[in-house]
Order: structure tokens, then C-alpha cells, then sequence
């Protein structure tokens, strides 16, 4: 486990570009960004393997099912990240002379834009509600505990403790570069969203997602440990938002993709539950890892549903309603154990009309609530500061509005149930 840490003086912006630039003569080709460059220690990062088993998870899960051209990897988002990572940092010290940049923090930053995500296992994402640590939290234990990670990170110029905390948001430190680079990875124009929406829209073959990252880039200054965005830019934070609404409406909450998700939800919460498999059991397992898993307990009948989800025979969404903060089902269905029982109760309501269907084959599913909150200050042309007003952020004041035209309950069944009949049985759950 490594537990030392020595961080070096503050750089200029000229020395920070010389740090940022000089050495980085490897290139990994992308698909989206081109050419990016590494230095041959950073580089090797990938080959480690905590990062390698990145390339055996899809960046959206099953979503292939629906756009069989999103199979890419969360190894090519984290390349992404990285590169976007690096040209903000260059774009910075461009600008600014007087930055909390040090040598060790820079690469410590860039190391963890490449490894922000090697805590997640398949399907992480659906599995929120359950007591699952978060994916920033096992990356910084892995990066910790990982002799051959942390041995990496130290020859690429990094800090692995410093690495871990940039990721781990909730964990603390006081340090202030540490700070400034958390706000930066997981910020309001950050590159792990400017990638994702970017890249997830780019494979799917839809429009919605795609950014104009240099622009965006190009209009980002630091003001006083934040990074700000210049005033004649302010749209381009409108533009985020507005494209991660799309994206949510017309990939990441599918009726088709919600519906794999939910099998798999229901799967993987019904063996936690019955205790046929541990939650130590999901972690560091990649695509096959997990499915090998799954299908290692044949007798377990709601594993079925994992292998109708492979097999792409998703179940139909037969009956929904907007989400409602004070609706009955939605109290009855708030948890996994309540959503259990009214799942239980729509079997009854359909079992005599139905007696092939099986009880573990009626699902609700609730997505999570997403946020359009945005959290950027703007720089005037004098270089002074200040905030928002109220209606200059258009799509973020009506956030809670298309948040609430997102969110829509839904009851998923196999195909022979008929849409009448299901739609009665979720009305009946519905006056409780």
C-alpha cells in the first residue's frame, strides 16, 4: 500500500506548458479526439490491470441493443477524459502565469482522468440504490493497494495518494491544487462529460451528444481556485446541459435500454436479496466476468433474466406515468424491498390471466433523479468575476422541469402479457 507523498513548489504557466508538452512523443489513435499523446510512463498505465480490464466493459452497458454501434469501452472514454484533461490544463497555463500548478500535480491530475473510472464493474449504474460503494471510492483503494498501479503512477511523474483523492470526492484533504483538480474532473464543462456525451453520441449514430470541446475549451480560465468561463461563452454551458437532456431522452433512457437495465437490476438485487451472491462478488468483474458469474448459478431462475438480456430479448414497457415526488406508487416503490412488493402484488393481479408468467418477470423501474444544476462563475472582459444571473441560464432554471418530463415510472413485462391488462394492473397498484 502506498502511503507517501511529496509534493513539489508551484510552477509558472510557461513551466507548466513545458511539463504538459515536453516528452509526450507516444500517441494512442481515438476515433473521436485523433492522435493523443502520452509520455511512455503514462502510456504504460494502461497496460496495467486494473486499466486493461476498462477495455472488457461497455461504456453504456446494453445500450447496444438498441444502437448497435455503441460497444465502445470505458477504456476509450478514459483516453478521452485524459485528453480533454491535458488540453484544459494547456489551455490554462496558456493564460494564466500564477496557477496552484505543481509538476507532481499535473501528473497526478492527468493519472487520474485516466483512471477516474476503474472502480466500476458492469452495470454499475443501474445498481446505485444498493449499499454498493461508489466507483471513485474503490478506484482510490485500488490505486492505494495496487503495488503495480502505484509503482506506475510514481514512474509517470504522479502521486498515487494525491491521484486517489483527486477522484474521491468525498474523501478529504484540504490541499488546495488537489482541490482546484477535483473541480476540474468533476465540474459543470468537465472532461468526463464533455467526453461521454461526446463519444456515447459519436457510436450510437445520434447527433444530440456532439460538443464543440475545443470552443468550449478555448473560453475556460482560472479565477481564484475555479475554473470560469468567459462571458461571450455562456451559451456553451447551455449547449452541455441542453445536449445532456437528449442524450438522457434518447439513448440513456431508452424505453429499450431501460428495460435491459431493469432485467439486470432485478437479477442482480434478487440474488443480493436471496443471498445466492455477495457484493463483493460484483466488484473489478468486467462484461464476461460478470455474465460467467451469473450463469455459474443455473438453478437460480431470476439469473434468467440476465441471459434474456444477452440473448437481446428484452421485455416491453406495457404501462407508465410521469414521476410524481408524492405519488402512491411511488411511495410504495421508493425502495428495492417496497418495489418488491408491489411487483408482487401486479404478479397476483396478472397470474391467474397469465399462469406462464413468472414473478420475478414483473418489474418497475424508477430511474434515479439527474440534476441540470450548473455551478461555473463568468469572467467579463476586465478579468473580473461574478455569477450567473437567475434567468441567464435558461436550461439550468428549467432543469427540474425536464427532469420531471424524463422521469417516468414504468411496469416492463414479457411480450405475451397484453398492454390492456397490464396497464389495469399498474392502475390498481397505483390507488394503493
Amino acid at each position: 500500500m502506498y502511503l507517501g507523498t511529496c509534493y513539489s513548489p508551484y510552477v509558472t504557466g510557461n513551466e507548466a506548458l513545458g511539463i504538459l508538452i515536453k516528452g509526450f512523443t507516444h500517441t494512442v489513435k481515438d476515433p473521436l479526439w485523433g492522435n493523443v499523446p502520452l509520455t511512455k510512463e503514462l502510456r504504460a498505465i494502461l497496460d496495467t490491470r486494473e486499466v486493461d480490464k476498462l477495455n472488457r466493459i461497455k461504456q453504456n452497458g446494453p445500450a447496444f441493443h438498441i444502437y448497435p454501434g455503441a460497444v465502445h469501452t470505458r477504456l476509450s472514454h478514459s483516453v478521452g477524459v485524459y485528453y480533454l484533461g491535458r488540453e484544459m490544463m494547456l489551455s490554462l497555463a496558456r493564460k494564466n502565469d500564477e496557477l496552484p500548478f505543481t509538476e507532481q500535480g499535473l501528473m497526478s491530475f492527468l493519472s487520474a482522468c485516466l483512471l477516474h473510472d476503474i472502480g466500476h464493474f458492469p452495470y454499475a449504474h443501474s445498481l446505485k440504490e444498493l449499499s454498493v460503494r461508489e466507483h471513485e471510492e474503490i478506484a482510490r483503494t485500488l490505486i492505494l493497494e495496487s503495488e503495480e498501479l502505484s509503482t506506475a503512477l510514481i514512474n509517470a511523474g504522479a502521486d498515487p495518494l494525491m491521484t486517489g483523492l483527486i477522484i474521491d470526492t468525498k474523501e478529504k484533504t484540504a490541499d488546495r491544487e488537489t482541490l482546484f483538480y477535483r473541480s476540474v474532473l468533476s465540474g459543470t464543462l468537465d472532461p468526463d462529460k464533455l467526453d461521454y456525451l461526446s463519444r456515447d453520441a459519436f457510436f450510437a449514430g445520434i447527433p444530440y451528444g456532439k460538443q464543440d470541446t475545443s470552443y468550449i475549451i478555448s473560453s475556460l480560465s482560472y479565477n481564484e481556485g475555479a475554473i470560469v468561463i468567459e462571458q461571450d461563452s455562456i451559451s456553451l454551458v447551455e449547449q452541455v446541459l441542453f445536449s445532456k437532456y437528449m442524450m438522457y431522452r434518447n439513448l440513456y433512457w431508452h424505453k429499450g435500454v431501460r428495460a435491459a437495465t431493469a432485467m439486470i437490476k432485478k437479477a442482480v438485487v434478487s440474488a443480493l436479496s436471496d443471498e445466492v451472491i455477495k457484493l463483493d462478488d460484483l466488484y473489478l468483474k468486467d462484461d464476461n466476468g460478470f455474465t460467467s458469474l451469473c450463469f455459474s448459478h443455473q438453478d437460480y431462475q431470476p439469473f434468467k433474466l440476465v441471459e434474456s438480456v444477452e440473448n437481446g430479448e428484452l421485455e416491453e414497457r406495457k404501462a407508465w406515468k410521469p414521476y410524481e415526488e408524492d405519488g402512491v406508487l411511488e411511495k410504495n416503490a421508493s425502495s428495492i424491498l417496497e418495489r418488491y412488493r408491489t411487483e408482487k402484488e401486479i404478479f397476483h393481479l396478472l397470474s391467474s390471466d397469465y399462469p406462464e408468467l413468472k414473478e420475478y418477470e414483473v418489474i418497475i423501474d424508477i430511474p434515479e433523479p439527474i440534476s441540470f444544476e450548473t455551478k461555473i462563475n463568468i469572467m467579463l472582459p476586465d478579468g473580473s468575476v461574478r455569477k450567473p444571473d437567475e434567468d441567464e441560464m435558461l436550461f439550468s432554471k428549467a432543469g427540474s422541469f425536464f427532469s420531471k418530463s424524463l422521469r417516468k415510472v414504468a411496469l416492463y413485462l414479457p411480450s405475451f402479457v397484453k398492454d390492456s391488462d397490464a396497464e389495469k394492473a399498474f392502475q390498481e397498484v397505483q390507488r394503493g
